[in-house]
């Protein structure tokens, strides 16, 4: 679904915009209201009850508000202790990633099904593949006995129609690291223990039922306080506002919603690469067996719980984020910092006691997209403020494969015919394989990338244009940096 403009976005979006509206108009009784200018009438849209439809979308107001989910049998407005989301010094409370129980539709689990495109052949080959007997014939099509199917997928392999398909519950196909389960109505619910809050289950799940708390209306009471704000914006964010908004136009458009200044987290980028291009010569393979990156906490996370023994060898270079923030806060003390990003992993990020006093609120590109529609920004008009000049390397890192080509352009950079031996994965699964063969002592030597996100940072949960598209966009602008490598400067 992601890249497709469906009725699951169009309500996030809407959720987004209000909470922005509240936040900006100050008259917080008003927060009841919201469903009802969200889902409009008396006949449901998309649900079997209106009243449902409006439910859900309460609970998507308070989870953007950053308070916790409530479930069905918890008879209370959106207003009931909304006084603890006035608060501009708050940070939410775990979970980040929330399943809305009533919104879930109880999904079945991964099976195979045969389809009406059964032929009722004579070879059927399904039944004969099966090591479990599961496929039997009754009335000469195919059948699967769920019970004892163990979901090898070889009857749908053999079948010469493609009678059998594979289904899969969206939101757990999307896991990489298997954090959905069931509740004892078969809803998803994620465990807490596994989730790395990449949040790639939220933008796969088709009937809205899964949302991340946000710092949205914080952000905007703290901009209406006395006090600096500055806006940090992560590389994926060219193109992410409409062909209009180019990247001076936005950050204009920041200034004008109430941030002191903003900062490419792309010149952080460029401190990372050279910290961990340091890093690599200093300690691979004398010291470490390899070297991972640290940029993505959803990747570095699930690294070091997937391989405890490796742990050490997770790059100990700040993030581009965090990097971006204390120089932000060297310059200006007194000041606070905001991160405008692309996934919902930074909000893990920021949860961390040794990162919160750097970065003060986190927010995705769609939900400042939230911002601008309730504060009507136009990105018709003519801008001439100017971005920094990071380097075009920094700028990649928002694109998969480009944390890896950044380091390795500072090492070359120093040692021009050096061989770097990358590997690099995106999406946790994939990430898995590859920690997997380090474990197994197959990237000694290496250099390797993980990315939690399908196209690295601009395919994250927090994005708003298709990932591909979003890719290129971050490419070119790359490509007219006055910079090529971050020691360039």
């Amino acid at each position: 679904m992601r890249g497709i403009y469906t009725p699951v976005t169009m309500i996030r979006r809407q959720v987004f915009q209000k909470v922005a509206e509240l936040g900006f108009s100050g008259d917080f009784s008003k927060v009841d209201e919201i469903p009802y200018e969200i889902i409009k009438g008396e006949v449901a849209s998309y649900r079997e009850s209106v009243f449902k439809e409006r439910a859900i979308v309460a609970e998507r107001i308070r989870l953007a508000c950053g308070l916790s989910v409530r479930g069905a049998d918890e008879n209370a407005p959106i207003s009931k202790d909304f006084q603890k989301a006035i608060s501009t010094q708050r940070v939410f409370e775990a979970p980040l990633v929330n399943v809305i129980p009533f919104a879930c539709n109880a999904c079945p689990e991964t099976a195979y099904e045969v389809t009406n495109n059964c032929r009722k052949c004579l070879a059927h080959p399904c039944t004969s593949v099966c090591p479990v007997k599961a496929v039997s014939l009754v009335d000469g099509k195919s059948v699967i006995d769920k019970e004892k199917c163990v979901k090898c997928g070889r009857c749908a392999e053999f079948c010469p129609y493609d009678a059998i398909v594979k289904y899969d519950r969206p939101c757990a196909a999307a896991c990489g690291v298997d954090a959905i389960e069931n509740d004892h109505f078969g809803r998803a619910v994620i465990n807490q223990e596994k989730c790395v809050s990449c949040g790639q289950c939220l933008v796969n799940c088709p009937f809205a039922a899964i949302a991340d708390k946000s710092q949205i209306f914080q952000l905007i009471l703290a901009l209406k306080e006395k006090g600096d704000i500055y806006a940090e914006i992560a590389p994926a964010f060219v193109g992410q506002f409409g062909p209009l908004a180019t990247p001076s136009k936005v950050k204009a458009a920041l200034i004008e919603v109430g941030f002191a200044g903003v900062y490419e987290v792309a010149i952080g980028a460029d401190g990372v690469s050279i910290n961990e291009a340091h890093e690599f010569l200093e300690k691979v393979p004398n010291e470490l067996p390899f070297l991972a990156t640290s940029c993505c906490p959803s990747w570095s996370v699930m690294a070091k719980a997937f391989i405890p023994e490796f742990a050490h060898c997770i790059s100990d270079a700040l993030t581009p984020m965090v990097e971006t923030a204390r120089m932000i806060k060297k310059e200006h003390p007194e000041s606070r910092v905001a991160f405008i990003g692309p996934c919902a992993s930074k909000k893990l990020e920021a949860f961390r006691r040794t990162v919160r006093s750097d970065v003060d609120f986190v927010i995705t590109f769609e939900e400042l997209m939230g911002i601008f529609a309730a504060k009507e920004i136009d990105f018709s008009q003519d801008s001439e403020n100017t971005m920094e000049d990071a380097a075009a390397t920094g700028r990649g890192f928002a694109v998969s494969g480009g944390v890896a080509d950044a380091v390795v352009s500072c090492i070359k950079h120093q040692h021009p015919d050096m061989e770097v031996l990358v590997d690099r994965a995106e999406g946790l699964a994939n990430c898995k394989k590859m920690l997997t063969l380090a474990k197994l002592g197959k990237r000694n030597g290496y250099l390797l990338e993980g990315m939690a996100c399908q196209g690295g940072c601009v395919g994250g949960a927090g994005t708003l244009q298709p990932t591909k598209k979003a890719a290129a966009q971050v490419k070119k602008f790359a490509e007219d940096s006055k910079y090529k490598n971050a020691l360039d400067k």
